[in-house]
């Protein structure tokens, strides 16, 4: 096929998803353009994995290794302020993120492998829904994903606009953070701002707690080791001229590995706890583990870097590159099978780049066909003839 009609054709379909982006678990539009497409090459498909998503299989040969490449199907509650011609026609909802881009990256490999053929065994193509919320993945492994579509290996990929179009960038171990949720309350004694020493005050445990929960990444973590912890809001129920009676603080907690996420909840805990006692105040403490920090495989991410190379040339590739510390659903495929995740450049010279998330995000589609010759590089390294 002419690399040239296969990238307008790509480039149609992501308009095509750009236009009508649906938001986690209700991506059934979505995953139907998918699926269509899919069985239109010749692949295997299976609808409603974990809700709304979409498997299928493509097999060559007689190889019985299989690979896994995953691509996140969901939008964001965003309205979209860009104006394309293909703007979203689903109002307060877009795709900020690239997922549409991501979808037809991977539909466009599966492409080029069903038409090819250059290489023995089976590639998987997981059309994952609700990634944004951090819940697609385990949907997916809940509902027997791997049990029933198992794979040797699994790769993903995500669009990044503060790195230079066309490269790749991946690094084995944590390469994007996990997001830990907390709230703590703080339960004092409120009363006339004119009188504190008849009350309680929340608002001097909750000062000391702010200021020493920067002490675990200061002070507890190993400074090598990448860590953040964030108080977001504060609450109370006091008043100009009332001390409160209690505290509400929200925040999260970003790290690269399980270790670190178990140091950072058992400091927060001990800080809260102590600081409060000290006040005579009651104290409640809640910690959510939303996303699972994306740790690659040492040995999948050697395969990626490799294929990258090939793919586009060794200058564009760094394959140890900068953790960042935004979270990925990735990350809980990759606690259940070996794999890797890269990072795909789309910031071009000549346009301003909008970060992801930003309602006026448009997706580069002059990589699409960079991340189409990744993926289909890599499935045939790792299913060689």
């Amino acid at each position: 096929m002419d690399e040239q009609k296969v990238k307008e054709t790509l480039i149609s379909w992501r308009h095509t998803l750009h236009a009508h982006p649906e938001t986690a678990f209700e991506e059934v539009e979505t995953a139907r353009f998918v699926a269509d497409k899919l069985r239109a090459m010749g692949c295997t498909v299976h609808e409603g994995i974990g809700g709304t998503g979409v498997v299928a299989d493509l097999t060559v040969g007689d190889g019985k290794k299989v690979i896994g490449l995953r691509a996140d199907m969901d939008a964001i509650n965003v309205k979209e302020v860009g104006t394309p011609t293909y703007q979203s026609q689903n109002p307060g909802k877009m795709h900020a993120c690239g997922h549409d881009g991501h979808m037809t990256i991977l539909l466009g490999a599966m492409t080029l492998l069903a038409e090819s053929k250059n290489f023995n065994g089976t590639v998987r193509a997981i059309f994952q829904p609700a990634e944004e919320p951090g819940k697609g993945a385990k949907a997916m492994i809940d509902d027997g994903l791997f049990e029933k579509y198992p794979v040797d290996e699994i790769y993903g990929l995500h669009n990044i606009p503060f790195l230079p179009e066309g490269e790749i960038h991946t690094r084995p171990g944590g390469i994007m953070a996990s997001e830990d949720n907390f709230t703590i309350k703080i339960h004092g004694r409120g009363g006339h701002a004119s009188s504190p020493h008849v009350g309680i005050d929340p608002l001097i445990p909750a000062a000391q707690i702010i200021l020493g929960l920067q002490t675990i990444v200061s002070r507890n973590a190993n400074p090598l080791e990448p860590a953040v912890v964030s108080v977001t809001e504060l609450h109370t129920d006091g008043a100009h001229n009332a001390i409160p009676s209690n505290i509400v603080m929200t925040g999260d907690t970003r790290s690269t590995s399980p270790e670190m996420q178990a140091l950072i909840e058992i400091r927060m805990r001990t800080i809260v706890e102590h600081a409060c006692a000290m006040a005579g105040a009651a104290s409640e403490f809640s910690y959510t583990h939303e996303f699972a920090p994306t740790v690659n495989w040492p040995e999948c991410a050697a395969h990626a870097a490799a294929a990258a190379r090939k793919a586009v040339g060794a200058d564009k590739v760094k394959e140890n590159c900068q953790p960042v510390m935004i979270s990925e659903d990735f990350g809980k495929f990759l606690t259940k099978v070996p794999g890797c995740f890269v990072f795909l450049g789309s910031g071009k010279k000549d346009r301003q780049n909008y970060m992801l998330h930003n309602a006026q995000f448009d997706y580069n589609d002059d990589v699409i066909l960079t991340g189409v010759k990744f993926f289909k590089t890599l499935v045939e390294d790792r299913l060689a003839v």
